[in-house]
């Protein structure tokens, strides 16, 4: 069992050594967890987890390994929807609010595994949805499951935690938004884009702010009479170049592309953003807009003499082109190419700017022999996966002073 524990934990890309597991071996053996499988759950998740961020890994893991040891309390979706009684939640509230005072007497006088014998035994029985009452999992109760009741220190069963007094919460996985391996929402965008920073008070704007240390100097420097000293308001100098590729196999992260788009044009703390869209790959042309319109576009070289190397560039991609849309000069099926192959604009590109990062929503790990073009974009630029660690890093490489 515990064998399969440890390759499930692998599998789930949760970085688990060797000696971390046997030194859950060894409080096995001490008899750190009882017979408790709920004590054998967090003593295992302190040993074996070093970042919240795989809370949810270990939790899959578990539940894969030990599902049929649990399986008298699985709770059924049809449960959980009898459960629902949000609108029930604020009346609850009063009455166990005015019991919080004997929480912590009731919790020591608790007897747990007497709580889960009955649950179990109830949950083979029932049903039929419950509300009210005193034999029945369901709302607004008084058995020590279910939720929104008036018992405090039970087993909740669904709903949503008012006072943290339950002792065990079923049908939850609370932990799935700390992960840092999934893609990425709007709120994270924002979070990331905040780490492209670099404050300068060259910038040609007018001094607005109190020197404070000035203002002293001159006002001891003048007999104690008060001199006030302005300076300018240290700025964001960075400037930042998005450019994102549209259409085709890019279709199923349009919304993704769009939350991007909207974080970094609410990210007004930046000296300049200007966003342009591509098809597959860059050539001679970038479009305006993301339905790449002929026509509806400004010429690269433009943008290379009107956009200076002290840009950051964020390239988005999946880079999926076939191999002669990126080394053919007959390549581009969408519009022009100034006589170069998508591989000659993207050294061009390279050479032009200083600092670039590559982000891709759906990157094959390591070298794909498959997807001969990413491999190659992968050697040219730096390439992170679109999710929070991704982004993350992008943001962090855009920033190195080198």
């Amino acid at each position: 069992m515990f064998t399969k524990f440890f390759h499930s934990l692998r599998e789930k890309n949760l970085h688990v050594t060797l000696g971390e597991f046997l030194t859950l071996q060894e409080a096995l053996q001490q008899d750190l967890c009882g017979s408790s499988l709920t004590q054998f759950y967090h003593v295992a998740r302190m040993i074996l987890v070093k970042s919240e961020t795989d809370f949810d890994k270990f939790d899959m893991a578990f539940e894969e390994c030990f599902k049929s040891v649990q399986y008298e309390k699985e709770v059924s979706a049809q449960m959980l929807r009898w459960l629902d009684k949000s609108e029930l939640q604020e009346l609850a509230d009063e009455e166990a609010r005015s019991k919080l005072n004997e929480t912590e007497d009731l919790q020591s006088h608790v007897d747990k595994e007497e709580i889960e014998r009955k649950f179990c035994e109830t949950l083979k029985e029932q049903d039929d949805e419950h509300n009210g009452g005193n034999l029945w999992i369901g709302s607004m109760g008084k058995t020590s499951y279910g939720n929104s009741g008036s018992n405090v220190g039970g087993l909740r069963v669904g709903g949503k935690t008012g006072h943290q007094s339950a002792f065990a919460v079923i049908g939850e996985r609370k932990y799935r938004d700390f992960r840092d391996d999934r893609v990425l929402d709007k709120r994270q965008f924002q979070l990331a884009l905040r780490k492209l920073r670099q404050l300068s008070s060259k910038l040609d704007i007018p001094e607005t702010e109190l020197n404070i240390d000035g203002t002293v100097d001159k006002t001891c420097n003048n007999g104690g009479c008060l001199q006030i000293v302005m300076k300018k308001p240290r700025k964001n100098a960075v400037k930042l170049l998005l450019l994102m590729d549209s259409g085709g196999t890019m279709i199923p992260f349009s919304s993704l592309l769009n939350d991007l788009f909207q974080a970094v044009h609410k990210s007004n703390h930046y000296k300049d953003v200007k966003t342009y869209y591509f098809h597959n790959c860059i050539y001679s042309k970038l479009y305006r807009t993301p339905e790449c319109e002929n026509g509806d576009w400004v010429d690269t070289d433009w943008v290379f003499r009107q956009l200076d190397k002290d840009y950051k560039v964020i390239i988005v991609g999946d880079a999926a082109m076939a191999p002669e849309e990126l080394y053919s000069t007959t390549g581009n099926y969408r519009g022009p190419n100034g006589g170069l192959a998508g591989w000659d604009w993207l050294q061009l590109l390279k050479r032009h700017y200083k600092k670039v990062v590559w982000l891709n929503p759906k990157m094959a790990p390591g070298h794909a022999p498959w997807r001969e073009a990413e491999t190659a974009i992968k050697e040219l630029f730096p390439m992170y996966k679109l999710t929070v660690a991704g982004l993350n890093q992008a943001m962090g490489k855009l920033m190195v002073n080198k």
